[in-house]
This record gives structure tokens, C-alpha cells and sequence, in this order.
């Protein structure tokens, strides 16, 4: 049995705020990987031992010191590629966010289904769980629902008194 958390975290800046510092941080990390690389270049280091040094293949210490020669420090700057364009618009996306909210029992499939007979598109269930958690909604079992149960059971059971 997992005990609760005695020492609450304090939240001081936003998550997405929290994230771009971690992705900034990562990309300084990686550039300076990539100066120690040219560093010991200068010291007179072949390429392979220089890539052996700082863990990267000699094929990798070669791509890394042509981008030296050709661009100096712009060269090890990381370049991220923007990746495949998402196959729905912002304006799909914002349809798809206001159908989703207007009920709370989907399954994965079921948004799967949503997105194919309302725009066309086809997506893995894994495409659709990244999707949701982008729309900062969260994904369960759905809790079964009792098709006999009256919309006012609450009420009844506060007049009947069964449930104190």
C-alpha cells in the first residue's frame, strides 16, 4: 500500500514554461557536448578520439567537425527539423476539442471513429492518446453507466433517507 505524499511540490512556474527551460537546457547541453568535441580537436586529438571522448561515433565527429569548419559556432547549433505537418487544422483541432467536451465517456476508438467520419482523417490509436493529452484531457476506463438508473436518483435517495 503506497503511502500519500508528506511534502507537497510547490508549483512556481507554469508546466509549458517548465518544459521549454528543460528543452533549452537540453539543447545547451548538447552544444556543449559538441564544443569539448572541437575543444579536443584543437588539443590535436584525432577525430576518432575525440568522438570516443565525448561518446559519439567517428562518423558523427566527422558530420560535427564539417559543420565547424563551414559555419563555426552556428554549425553545432542543433537544427530541429519541424516535423510531419498535422493532418488537421488548428480549426479541426478546435472542433474536434468542443465534441470531445460534449460528453465525458469516449474510448479511444470512439475518437478514432470521431475523427475519421468528421474530417476525413485517419490516425493510430497511439496518434489519438498524444492528440487527447495535447488537449490536456486525460484518458480511463469509463465507469459502466446503468441505462435503467433515473436521471434524479440522487434526489429519490435523499427523500427516501437510504443514503445516510
Amino acid at each position: 500500500m503506497s503511502r500519500s505524499e508528506q511534502i507537497p511540490i510547490i508549483r512556481h512556474i507554469p508546466i509549458d514554461k517548465l518544459n521549454k527551460r528543460i528543452k533549452n537546457l537540453e539543447t545547451d547541453t548538447k552544444i556543449l557536448n559538441r564544443l569539448y568535441f572541437i575543444k579536443f580537436r584543437y588539443e590535436g586529438e584525432s577525430v576518432e578520439q575525440a568522438s570516443e571522448r565525448v561518446g559519439i561515433t567517428k562518423m558523427v565527429g566527422y558530420i560535427w567537425q564539417e559543420r565547424w569548419n563551414e559555419e563555426s559556432y552556428k554549425g553545432l547549433v542543433p537544427k530541429y527539423a519541424g516535423g510531419r505537418p498535422s493532418k488537421l487544422s488548428d480549426e479541426q483541432k478546435e472542433r474536434l476539442k468542443e465534441k470531445l467536451r460534449e460528453r465525458n465517456d469516449w474510448t479511444t476508438n470512439g475518437v478514432q471513429d470521431l475523427i475519421y467520419n468528421e474530417f476525413g482523417v485517419t490516425y493510430t490509436l497511439k496518434q489519438v492518446r498524444i492528440i487527447l493529452k495535447q488537449f490536456g484531457m486525460h484518458f480511463a476506463k469509463p465507469f459502466s453507466h446503468d441505462y435503467r438508473k433515473p436521471e434524479n436518483a440522487k434526489d429519490i435517495l435523499k427523500k427516501t433517507g437510504f443514503n445516510q
